[in-house]
């Protein structure tokens, strides 16, 4: 059987971080970096994986754990009844999954598109989509709205509700800044910490959550209507909300209002679910310095794409 080759592009949060898990929408978009995967198939029932996380072999008939593997490996395992054959996998990545573009999500998606094409089922995005948030769930213990997942598969930038699904494409951005705090906090432990203050002010929180979505619905609308200048008050609007929330902190704060600071720049908040990892910017501003990481990224008009060589 022929190779497979995956190119899935990171993504970004837009907007619509944690209110999305209480059935607000989330704006999201791919970005312009990648992972590649290639699936070699074997003669045999051997399974390798080669990433720069870890080196792993198995066999089908025991699919073994590695924690550091741990989206590939639930991925590897959902499809293990219908694999014709062992393989290689290589994994690539153009970024590193310290950094706040969606690796787990991408990646999961591209080993759930190679896998799907090994044993030859739907490529379809929702397909795609379909079974990754289970591996993603599976992993995660049900946490997590599958938003950066759609922004990988699909590609561009996407407008998502979880329930009752909607998934809109939207037109491209301008360009856009991302800053790296330096440090990140996983997301199902930021989750736990803000969950932890719900618990002690519940209607505060819910209030919260649905003025998140009211400010991410002017949000698609302004980008439907390419309105750079409202959809950059509408992310400052969301930031205070991401304040309100507790997830914001020193080092995010001292970026994004450093960023806020320059003319050149319409609006900045956190993207991602916060506590560290990385703001985002609408614009961006050459002759500004700041003692963070910028990351060079663009929209990628393109999801998941899949070769047979």
């Amino acid at each position: 059987m022929s190779t497979i080759k995956v190119k899935v592009p990171g993504s970004i949060m837009l907007m619509g971080e944690h209110a999305v898990l209480f059935g607000e929408k989330a704006l999201a978009c791919a970005v312009d970096k990648y992972i590649h995967i290639e699936l070699v198939p074997r003669p045999d029932s051997e399974i390798h994986i080669d990433s720069a996380l870890a080196q792993y072999q198995s066999v089908l008939e025991d699919i073994a754990d590695e924690p550091k593997l741990s989206f590939v490996i639930a991925a590897v395992r959902r499809y293990s009844a219908k694999l014709p054959s062992g393989f290689l996998l290589r994994i690539q990545s153009e970024f590193s999954h310290k950094v706040g573009l969606g690796s787990s999500a991408a990646v999961t998606a591209g080993v759930v598109a190679a896998l799907s094409a090994f044993t030859n089922q739907s490529l379809e995005p929702q397909a795609l989509f379909d079974k990754a948030l289970k591996i993603v769930h599976q992993v995660q213990e049900g946490r997590g709205s599958g938003t950066d997942l759609v922004a990988s598969i699909y590609g561009a930038v996407v407008s998502y509700r979880v329930e009752p699904r909607e998934i809109t494409s939207l037109p491209a951005l301008p360009e856009i800044s991302l800053f790296y705090a330096g440090y990140k906090t996983k997301t199902p432990d930021v989750l736990k910490i803000v969950e932890a203050k719900a618990v002690k002010q519940p209607e505060v929180y819910s209030e919260i959550y649905k003025l998140m979505g009211l400010v991410t619905e002017k949000a698609e609308v302004a980008l439907k209507q390419k309105n750079w200048l409202a959809l950059g008050e509408l992310m400052n609007n969301y930031q205070g909300l991401m304040d309100a929330l507790g997830v914001s902190d020193r080092s995010l704060c001292d970026i994004i209002y450093s960023l806020r600071g320059s003319g050149r720049i319409l609006g900045a908040k956190i993207s991602g679910s916060g506590l560290g990892d990385c703001v985002l910017s609408l614009g961006n501003d050459s002759g500004l310095t700041l003692p963070y990481e910028q990351i060079p990224v663009g929209v990628s008009a393109e999801g998941v794409t899949i070769e047979y060589n």
